[in-house]
């Protein structure tokens, strides 16, 4: 399983990628801003030096707008091999999927709730199918039961697609995810760092 950082805190990045083991980094501009960040762009660049594979946000109102950003976002400096851009899940979303993955470029579609949503970006070709688990147990749904269908979907059909399990807010949910066989996991450095505790290891 997959092991991804979720953060925009430099000092936090620097720690969690000190262990050597982390598949990469999730951010978005929201976080950024929350940090006081004023220059996303000169940001990404600089997460991207300091991680193995760096997924970010790539928005618009059309698929058009979609891969326009993920362009430009290219063109500044990221690597196609090393980025994956987080597009939100809808029509326009996943046929911006399938126009960057028919470049070769790797697309995770995230905010999916329900399992005809990752059967869609499935076939749309995306890299990840991201659920919202947090989020979606805040509104009383059975988050882990979507999730399992999603896996049991890529396994099933041989999607060459991964399921992230996202939203992460308790150690049990890392537990959760680990048994239900999901292929990746992005986690907060304050969760993280809480993996290894056990107080017949303390």
């Amino acid at each position: 399983m997959e092991l991804y950082l979720d953060s925009a805190d430099l000092k936090e990045i620097d720690e969690a990628f000190k262990l050597g083991f982390l598949t990469g980094l999730t951010t978005t501009p929201t976080f950024m801003h929350r940090g006081g960040v004023k220059d996303i762009d000169k940001m990404i660049l600089q997460l991207a030096k300091k991680v193995p594979i760096l997924q970010v946000e790539a928005l618009g109102e059309t698929a058009e707008e979609i891969v326009k950003e993920a362009d430009r976002q290219l063109k500044m400096g990221l690597k196609k091999e090393t980025t994956v851009f987080k597009i939100p899940v809808s029509l326009e979303g996943l046929r911006a999927c399938r126009m960057l993955r028919n470049k070769g470029i790797l697309v995770n579609i995230h905010l999916v709730y329900t399992i005809q949503q990752a059967y869609m970006a499935m076939q749309a070709g995306a890299s990840y199918v991201c659920p919202l688990v947090g989020r979606l147990q805040d509104q009383g749904h059975d988050a882990l039961a979507l999730v399992e269908q999603c896996v049991r979907a890529v396994n099933y059909y041989g999607y060459d697609t991964k399921i992230m399990f996202s939203s992460v807010r308790t150690v049990e949910h890392v537990r959760n995810a680990v048994d239900i066989g999901v292929h990746t996991i992005t986690v907060p450095w304050k969760l993280m760092r809480l993996l290894t505790d056990n107080h017949f290891t303390a």
